[in-house]
């Protein structure tokens, strides 16, 4: 029997930066998903290894059972309802496992994902011979919660064939966890995200295994339930940035113009708490669904409006807004900006003609563009083949 876990990547549609210093934001699941499988072997085959397929990239890596077992023995019977971080003489272990895989120096930034699918596995299934493949539909460090989606795709299938979970393995399609279940894969994907990023928000997991939309404000999450079905073209303008040196550039410009930036993060709290407010108010017509649509543009312009007064925009995020705007639309960068991912707002009433033809300008500029539904479901699971 196999299973396969499809978690959701996420957006950031409103907050970003302005969060860190205390301001409301909101987070939404995206119809773009990373899958993973998971097949044990069957009792005719003689395998005794771990394998990790990442089928999108053409990589594959293994491990010899007894050479896990030997670098991770103290995990041996542990146990899997408890969620347990990778610290100390774990994360060495752990390291050289990855270390003798001899990952290619171009793929060398997958190491930490590599490391979060052996604590992972290792801790909840123990130390069995298996194959996992991943495949995904999200761009890897773009800000659509890649690295998220992966830990809890992959705590998903590891639970799902664990003793903490009773799932109906003859039920025909994707299946949705309990809430009980839902807490338990969150909490290990953290453990997973932990490894990645080192002190990650647990933002970017929780929208992945809840789906939906998440408010939060200094460290407290809120999980909201759309009423409104949003529907957005993510445009990757695949421009590398720094994460680290945006928020630290935001802070510094707070030093130096605290009254200036305080109102900005004030107004950008505004946006967050307006938009999540119409988000989750039932939209009964046509016409109720375009005006929520207009609030929610007029709201995307001003933040991104808000995030290039806090510096945080880029040239291949202006050439998106200028290219979008020409055909009416509303954009905003989502995430840690300096390039990245940007949002554009499809409104329910626009034709397919408009979306090509934004498509194809920015396909021009060497952009990658995805149309994505906002606000859908979290992480689900599907069982094939015989038990």
């Amino acid at each position: 029997m196999e299973v396969t876990a499809r978690a959701p990547g996420k957006i950031i549609l409103s907050g970003e930066h302005a969060v860190v210093h205390g301001t409301t934001a909101v987070a939404a699941s995206i119809n773009l998903y990373t899958s993973i499988t998971l097949r044990f072997p069957s009792p005719s085959e003689t395998n005794d290894t771990l394998k990790l397929h990442l089928k999108d990239i053409g990589l594959e890596f293994s491990w010899p059972i007894g050479r896990i077992k030997e670098a991770l023995s103290e995990l041996d019977g542990i146990d899997c309802s408890t969620p347990t971080t990778c610290s100390g003489k774990f994360a060495e272990s752990i390291s050289a496992l990855v270390e003798e895989q001899n990952i290619p120096e171009a793929k060398i930034a997958l190491a930490s994902g590599v490391s979060a699918f052996l604590w992972l596995y290792t801790c909840i299934q123990g130390f069995k011979p298996a194959t996992v493949t991943v495949t995904s539909e999200l761009p890897l460090g773009s800000g659509l919660g890649s690295s998220a989606a992966i830990c809890v795709a992959l705590s998903a299938t590891f639970l799902a064939f664990s003793k903490s979970m009773s799932l109906d393995k003859g039920h025909q399609g994707w299946l949705d966890f309990g809430e009980n279940e839902l807490e338990l894969l969150n909490k290990w994907a953290f453990e997973g995200e932990k490894i990645i990023h080192g002190k990650p928000s647990g933002i970017d997991n929780t929208v992945s295994t809840y789906g939906n939309m998440i408010k939060f404000k200094s460290g407290s999450l809120t999980r909201i339930k759309s009423a409104v079905p949003l529907r957005m073209l993510i445009t990757n303008t695949k421009v590398g940035r720094n994460t680290k040196a945006l928020v630290a550039g935001v802070s510094e410009r707070t030093l130096r113009h605290p009254d200036a930036m305080t109102s900005v993060f004030d107004a950008v709290d505004s946006i967050s708490k307006e938009l999540s407010t119409i988000i989750q108010t039932p939209a009964p017509d046509e016409i109720s669904v375009t005006e929520k649509e207009e609030k929610v543009g007029e709201l995307m312009e001003m933040n991104q409006g808000l995030l290039q007064c806090m510096g945080v925009s880029h040239a291949s995020i202006e050439t998106v807004l200028r290219t979008t705007l020409k055909f009416k639309l509303t954009s905003k960068l989502t995430g840690a900006g300096g390039g990245g991912c940007v949002l554009t707002l499809l409104p329910t009433l626009l034709s397919g003609t408009v979306v090509d033809k934004v498509i194809a300008e920015l396909e021009t500029c060497g952009f990658q563009c995805l149309i994505a539904g906002i606000g859908g479901k979290g992480v689900q699971v599907s069982f094939s083949g015989s038990s």
